[in-house]
């Protein structure tokens, strides 16, 4: 676990952030590879993928703060910090890190300042894919029509490109220590340092005697999601793009089945991630996508049309 990658000049730069640009670049990379050699403007897929960053990142933290469980302690943050209860040590409270007021009776920390802004620091970790995934999507149509790039064509590189980007993000959960597993005793099975998040949800789960200790050990859910979304990325891009009936095809296929994958993993994690009705904010969201690449395949299916570059931009202009 290194929740920080690296500093530079005092500055720590957060894993799971680190690893989520670097997988924004490479799934650039791939489009627009892919856009060229169909004689296509690479351009567009360049322009798109800042967009979809910007997009993504904000759609993420909307989701995490409205979905994830922590909605009243960003609102109490703002506007009573004095109930926001940081379950961190008494040294980790005072550090300039923190810089809290330590609660002696209740072994808590509290926050000293109101902090108005504290849900707007994505950098600082907590994005949800789904949100970033809807948020992605709509600064996306506009720009697309902007440049008048056939939506379900884009969408057939995004098929690809974007899971391939997601095994980095996964990546740069594991790192942070985040989105951890349950427990289990797998030959593969990770533990994680003392006061991990991990360690905190099985002390509160009187799994662990303290949550400084050590984390039993646990499924690595963030390296399954990993492999998940590279088999997903290859299949679509290997095997479906070469054969395609139309476009938009690709698409359902990787919304379907990254939904699915992430739809079964969820069972195995124990992070706080929300929900209804026994399933996660995911499993929910996730039931919705496969209905709506099925609906997708069917509709584009009897639409009659055929994979084509007529009408749009070329590589050269």
């Amino acid at each position: 676990m290194r929740p920080e990658l690296f500093k530079y000049l005092s500055i720590g730069f957060p894993s799971y952030f680190v690893l989520l640009l670097t997988g924004f670049i490479f799934a650039g990379i791939a489009a627009a590879v892919t856009t060229r050699r169909e004689g296509l403007n690479p351009d567009v897929m360049i322009d798109l993928n800042l967009a979809m960053l910007l997009g993504g990142v904000a759609g993420g933290r909307i989701l995490h703060v409205l979905a994830d469980g922590y909605f009243w302690d960003y609102v109490h943050l703002c506007t009573n910090p004095a109930i926001v209860d940081w379950k961190i040590t008494q040294a980790q409270c005072l550090s300039d890190n923190y810089k809290g007021v330590w609660d002696a009776a209740k072994g808590v920390c509290h926050p000293k300042e109101a902090d108005c802004f504290a849900w707007a620091r994505f950098w600082a970790g907590g994005l949800t894919y789904y949100g970033g995934f809807i948020g992605a999507t709509a600064v996306a149509i506009p720009l697309l029509k902007r440049d008048k790039f056939p939506f379900w064509k884009a969408a057939d590189y995004a098929a690809f490109a974007v899971p391939l980007g997601l095994a980095f993000g996964r990546m740069g959960c594991l790192l942070a220590g985040c989105c951890f597993g349950a427990q289990c005793e797998l030959p593969w099975s990770m533990s994680f340092p003392a006061g991990s998040p991990a360690s905190e949800a099985q002390h509160e789960a009187h799994l662990l005697a303290s949550k400084y200790l050590v984390s039993l050990p646990v499924h690595p859910t963030q390296v399954y999601e990993s492999a998940a979304s590279l088999a997903i990325s290859a299949f679509c891009w290997l095997y479906i793009n070469p054969r395609k009936r139309y476009d938009g095809e690709v698409f359902a296929w990787f919304l379907g089945l990254y939904a699915l994958a992430r739809f079964v993993i969820e069972y195995l994690r124990r992070d706080a991630r929300g929900g209804a009705a026994g399933l996660s904010t995911s499993q929910l969201i996730g039931l919705a996508l496969i209905a709506a690449a099925f609906v997708l395949h069917r509709l584009r299916r009897g639409s009659g049309e055929l994979p084509s570059t007529e009408g749009v931009q070329s590589a050269s202009t």
